[in-house]
């Protein structure tokens, strides 16, 4: 994406926005709070397809999340085929039943108690469509050398709250899913090794029998999160 000969500072004029009021911003930033707050993660999907246009817009307002140096480390596969999602389901399937034989401490597996998480990933499956996001730990410019990349797990992570936040929006469900380790993923996928998957996210629409647990519906306080100064 990046050439040498580019890579140099020119000023251009920010884009205009229409200017809001307080009491507007206010009115704003409650509603999108209601918005999300309706956002659960759930794990009963059923198969009703998913337009691939819309996964493809919500993957580009993921993609205009800021990064360091604006270097936008992060690449996203987008995986519908049936036999390659399944392939990930064995995959993951694998690496979490040695979790919960204890891979994962005692600890962790206490902590995952209340969520009702265990080793069966039907929803890898089911979900009409599976998002791999990728960090790249370098870059590559035009000419093939290789570049630095900067706060990749920082701008990976704010492209993904980008991405979870669209999902919700155009009116679908997602499941945040962490198999450890990941490195089967670079194969199958085709990625390069530079590249290290850090989450798949399973996205559909919601079973209508689809539940959350209770302890997820538990958030901190306003007063927990924020100190004001």
């Amino acid at each position: 994406m990046f050439a040498r000969e580019k890579l140099s500072y020119a000023a251009v004029q920010l884009s205009a926005r229409a200017e809001l009021t307080d009491e507007q911003m206010q009115a704003a930033a409650l509603a999108y709070y209601q918005t999300m707050q309706q956002r659960h993660t759930v794990r009963d999907f059923i198969d009703r397809e998913v337009p691939e246009e819309i996964i493809q817009h919500c993957i580009r307002t993921a993609g205009s999340a800021p990064s360091g140096a604006n270097h936008q480390p992060w690449h996203f596969v987008a995986i519908r085929n049936p036999e390659i999602k399944h392939k990930i389901r064995l995959a993951a399937e694998a690496e979490e039943e040695k979790f919960y034989a204890g891979g994962g401490g005692d600890e962790w597996i206490k902590a995952l108690e209340p969520i009702g998480t265990n080793a069966d990933k039907p929803h890898l499956d089911i979900a009409p469509w599976l998002i791999v996001i990728f960090a790249q730990r370098y870059g590559v410019f035009d000419d093939g050398t290789r570049f630095k990349n900067y706060y990749v797990t920082e701008s990976v992570g704010i492209a993904t709250g980008f991405l979870i936040s669209a999902l919700h929006h155009a009116g679908l469900y997602s499941l945040t899913h962490t198999p450890n380790p990941m490195g089967f993923l670079n194969p199958l996928l085709g990625r390069p090794k530079h590249e290290k998957a850090v989450m798949i996210l399973a996205v559909g629409h919601a079973s209508k029998d689809a539940t959350v647990p209770s302890a997820a519906k538990i958030k901190k306080p306003l007063d927990e999160i924020l100190t004001l100064i």
